[in-house]
């Protein structure tokens, strides 16, 4: 079988961007087992409630939920598990002393294919207090109207 090239987003995790302000992005792999693979590559996945933490030095993504694959039997695993991401083990202690400093959080972002292989995208966020919210939500919704308003001048 020919090997894919480029990427392909499988999962996309809207809620993250609400609720932090993303300040550095990372990539890393992610520890699958086979039948989770297959079912990555349906788009059978979940990040909305997921979190990234650090123990002894690994980098774990939780709350990710990966739906056990139809066709799978016994070899499908926990579909909440915590799975394992890899990322070098100095990138994995920057991260951590950031954590530990400035009290950031580390959220996936979006789950992609890149080269048939499954990668992770992870950020390093701030929470974002409502009244951030309210001015995000805000500053889209003028945006939107005022690239409404062009258009609709171009139009003429």
């Amino acid at each position: 079988m020919a090997k894919q090239l480029g990427t392909k987003q499988l999962a996309a995790n809207r809620k993250a961007f609400h609720d932090y302000t993303i300040l550095e992005k990372y990539e890393a792999g992610i520890e699958l087992f086979g039948t989770e693979v297959k079912s990555v590559r349906a788009g059978t996945v979940n990040l909305k409630d997921a979190f990234c933490s650090i123990k002894d030095g690994e980098l774990f993504a939780r709350g990710l939920h990966i739906s056990p694959y139809e066709k799978g039997n016994i070899f499908n695993r926990d579909p909440m598990r915590p799975k394992r991401l890899l990322m070098h083990k100095r990138e994995i202690n920057k991260l951590y002393a950031r954590i530990k400093q400035d009290g950031l959080t580390l959220v996936p972002l979006s789950l992609y294919l890149k080269d048939s292989r499954v990668k992770v995208e992870i950020g390093l966020a701030k929470g974002k207090k409502l009244y951030d919210k309210r001015d995000a939500a805000a500053e889209k919704s003028s945006n939107r109207e005022i690239s409404r308003t062009m258009k609709e001048r171009s139009r003429d």
